[in-house]
């Protein structure tokens, strides 16, 4: 009997160390996350609830934090803009990423340079992509958009100088850049789309616009749940462009909330105000992926 328990020990023993094995692997990386990102997070959501002081003492606030993001103008204002920026983001570059999809599906061999020059936007660091732009948007007649919508006899526009333009300007970037990104995400969609279905509808005499809209959009869904979702909480939780373009101005119309915790966290010192303010961002970004995933779910 000896023998049989020893054996069955071993195996026992053997097994923990196989399963032991991965987490040992994986420790240096879970550790760093838990340090970096999680501890931190627990420690915003606690800060949320409290006036910080710094060396004075944390004074215990309770819900004023999140009343003054509910009751301020500011936050209200900055959220509408995020939301309003999101939105016009979203929908820009889905639109045109699908249609640099359609334009560029195939597979000819000069397709590769295309597709390559197209998707350069996502890969460039945005602190260029904005002086660029700024560059590009500057309100004086010689400025080079304006020079351009001058041969069409179109007077030179402000852009980023003036309070009614400038979030749509920082929007026409957002679509810019992120255009690109969802033309890959489509192209391997269309890629999996069933050429017999094509072919079908052909023989039958279903125009291009019919099998675009009953053959290649149904197929395409899951990619557009996909990239509402990445499109979405990417425009909710913009930042750099709009920092780095206007900083909020001009007076506050292109302010949204991450720019605005910033300010208040980094600036203002008044960081339990912009703890409060990430954990609403944190939250708002939860909703939204639960509720596109239980559409998803619905739809299968």
């Amino acid at each position: 009997m000896a023998v049989p328990l020893a054996s069955t020990l071993g195996r026992r023993r053997s097994r923990r160390r196989s399963r032991a094995v991965p987490w040992l692997f994986l420790a240096p990386a879970l550790i760093l996350l838990l340090y970096f990102k999680y501890i931190p997070m627990a420690e915003g959501l606690r800060m949320s609830f409290y006036e910080v002081r710094g060396y004075l003492g944390d004074t215990w606030v309770g819900g004023d934090n999140y009343d003054e993001i509910v009751t301020s103008e500011a936050f209200t204002s900055a959220i509408a803009h995020s939301l309003l920026l999101a939105v016009g983001t979203t929908a820009g570059s889905m639109v045109l990423g699908l249609g640099l999809a359609l334009l560029l599906e195939g597979s000819a061999r000069h397709l590769w340079f295309v597709r390559t020059a197209a998707f350069l936007p996502v890969v460039t660091t945005i602190a260029v992509v904005a002086e660029v732009w700024r560059i590009m948007y500057h309100p004086a007649a010689d400025g080079p958009l304006n020079s351009i919508i001058g041969w069409f006899g179109i007077a030179p526009q402000p852009y980023l100088a003036d309070a009614d333009s400038s979030l749509l300007s920082i929007m026409g970037v957002g679509v810019w850049r992120g255009a690109p990104y969802d033309m890959m995400i489509f192209l391997a969609g269309l890629a999996g789309v069933d050429r017999t279905l094509y072919e079908s509808s052909a023989v039958d005499g279903a125009s291009t616009w019919r099998r675009f809209r009953h053959v290649t959009l149904p197929a395409l869904r899951p990619v557009f749940a996909i990239l509402f979702t990445l499109a979405a909480i990417r425009g909710i939780r913009v930042f750099t462009e709009v920092f780095l373009l206007t900083n909020g101005a001009p007076n506050g119309s292109t302010e949204v909330l991450m720019t605005l915790i910033y300010k208040l966290g980094l600036q203002r010192g008044e960081l339990g105000i912009a703890a409060a303010g990430s954990i609403v961002l944190f939250l708002g970004t939860v909703v939204l992926t639960v509720a596109v995933r239980a559409l998803r779910r619905r739809e299968a």
